[in-house]
This record gives C-alpha cells, sequence and structure tokens, in this order.
C-alpha cells in the first residue's frame, strides 16, 4: 500500500536534511584542517605563538632538546628541531637558513654549542627572526673560529686527546675526517651532571662534527641585528664559562647563568625553556 507524506511532513523533512547537509559541509573541512595541521599547531594560540627552532651542535642530536620540546608544546608553541649536518659553517648555515625560509611567521632561534655558529650565520637578514638564544653556545663576530673561542680563555677539556678520528669520502674523492670525543672522556667533557647511563647512551649515538668546522671563519653576526639572550653554563668543561660570558656580553645578549655542564638544556630544561619563553614575549 502506498504511503502518503503530508505536505507539513515534507516541509519537515526538507528542512532537517538542508540543516544536515549544512553542518557537513561547514564539520568535513574543519575535520580535514584540524587533522592536517594537528602536528604544527594543536591549537589557536599555537598559531599566534612564534615557531622555536632549536639547533644541536657537534657530538649531539636534535633529542637532546626532547624535555624542551615537551615544555614549550605544552605552551602552545610551534616547535620545529632539524638536524644539524655538522659538515662546514657555511654549508650547514645555508641548510639551517633554507629551512627557516619555510617558516610563515616569526621565529625564536635557538642554538647550542655550535649550532650557536650556524645559527648567528642563518638567521643573517631574515626578518622573521625575531630572537636568538644561546644555550652554552658559541656566537662568533664575523672572521672568528669555533677553535679560537673556545681556547680564548683556560679551562677546556676537549683536546685533541679526548678525540676519535675517523675519515670518511666525499664525492670526487676528497675525504673529510669526523671527530668522535672518547666513550673515557664524554661524560667529564660534555655532560657531568647527567647519570652515567645517559651519557653512555648519549656517547654511543652522538652525531660527530667535522673537524674543517673548527677553523672555518664565521660571517657577518645575526646578534648584531636580533635581539640576543643567552644561557652560561658555570660548570662547562667544553666552553669555559668565561668564554660564555664573553660572548654574551659583547652580542649585548640578556643573560641567565645556571650550574650545568654542557648540555645545560638537558639537565636544566626548566631554565632553559624559561630563557625562550623570555626571547618569545
Amino acid at each position: 500500500m502506498a504511503h502518503h507524506t503530508s505536505r507539513g511532513e515534507y516541509r519537515r523533512r526538507t528542512l532537517l536534511t538542508g540543516a544536515l547537509g549544512a553542518t557537513a559541509a561547514v564539520l568535513t573541512p574543519t575535520l580535514f584542517t584540524s587533522a592536517a595541521s594537528a602536528s604544527v599547531a594543536p591549537t589557536s594560540t599555537a598559531q599566534a605563538r612564534p615557531t622555536v627552532v632549536l639547533v644541536h651542535g657537534a657530538f649531539a642530536d636534535a633529542s637532546g632538546w626532547g624535555d624542551v620540546i615537551q615544555a614549550l608544546r605544552r605552551d602552545g608553541y610551534p616547535v620545529l628541531a632539524p638536524a644539524n649536518p655538522i659538515r662546514g659553517v657555511a654549508s650547514d648555515s645555508a641548510y639551517l637558513a633554507s629551512i627557516l625560509h619555510t617558516i610563515t611567521g616569526p621565529i625564536v632561534l635557538v642554538g647550542h654549542s655550535y649550532g650557536g655558529v650556524v645559527i648567528t650565520n642563518a638567521a643573517t637578514g631574515n626578518p622573521n627572526v625575531k630572537a636568538l638564544v644561546y644555550i652554552a653556545a658559541f656566537a662568533p663576530d664575523e672572521g672568528e673560529t669555533v677553535f679560537g673561542l673556545q681556547t680564548m680563555f683556560p679551562g677546556s677539556k676537549l683536546s685533541e686527546a679526548a678525540l676519535d678520528f675517523r675519515p670518511y669520502s666525499l664525492p670526487g674523492g676528497a675525504a673529510g675526517v669526523d671527530g668522535y670525543v672518547k666513550k673515557d672522556a664524554f661524560r667529564e667533557v660534555f655532560a657531568g651532571d647527567l647519570p652515567r647511563a645517559t651519557t653512555d647512551l648519549m656517547w654511543a649515538t652522538q652525531r660527530p662534527g667535522d673537524t674543517n668546522t673548527l677553523q672555518q671563519v664565521s660571517g657577518p653576526p645575526a646578534w648584531k641585528t636580533i635581539p640576543s639572550h643567552y644561557l652560561v653554563a658555570r660548570n662547562d668543561n667544553l666552553i669555559p664559562a668565561a668564554a660564555q660570558r664573553f660572548m654574551a656580553t659583547r652580542a649585548g645578549a640578556r643573560t641567565v647563568e645556571v650550574n650545568a655542564s654542557h648540555v645545560a638544556m638537558m639537565s636544566r630544561p626548566d631554565l632553559t625553556t624559561d630563557l625562550i619563553r623570555r626571547a618569545a614575549r
């Protein structure tokens, strides 16, 4: 038997169908947009904050920023911690500069150790970089080298005797030499305030640095035009605290000091994160 729909019932169904269709049209792109952007900007607060880019140095990798990344993400900051090639000052800086050019909006650029050399060069001329943060890092002036700054003041325990040297091949038949901190020296030189089990793992996974980077000169420094912040690690056995203070003062950096080893971002992630927050504000 055929079912006849009354005019009133037909009108109610039409209105309901139209409302559901309109709701789907709104929800569908929203769901896809949220899923696509969740890893970059999980909240509307994150979209309003600068992107924090964290650059590691030699004998380490990006995992050293782990606790800092978690804290910053909880605050709603978009965070990126790219791998630093550590093949040469000019090439490493160009690589980071290319990454920075893919980021929309303001950037807070943070470097640890040799990563400070890289951010000093990569940020030059980039108007999106609003602040530089040095965590027990090299902040060279034009023409200076890592080796020159490391040995400017006494106290560094990163000597030739503390390193293992391993040659590697380059395209065209050329060769380079990587330096690794020896296992029996790693904890004292690099991370004396971390548990030995942690430093044993760090030693095994350390990212070596091409020894040529020690004598390669730095270019025009970004800290001359971009506000800078510096965390001095008082117990650093790689970059003497006196050298850190010298570089921080010269850069006009807002400076804090902490009783920490060279990897202050790992042993004192709280103070490291606080300094980054200040720079971001």
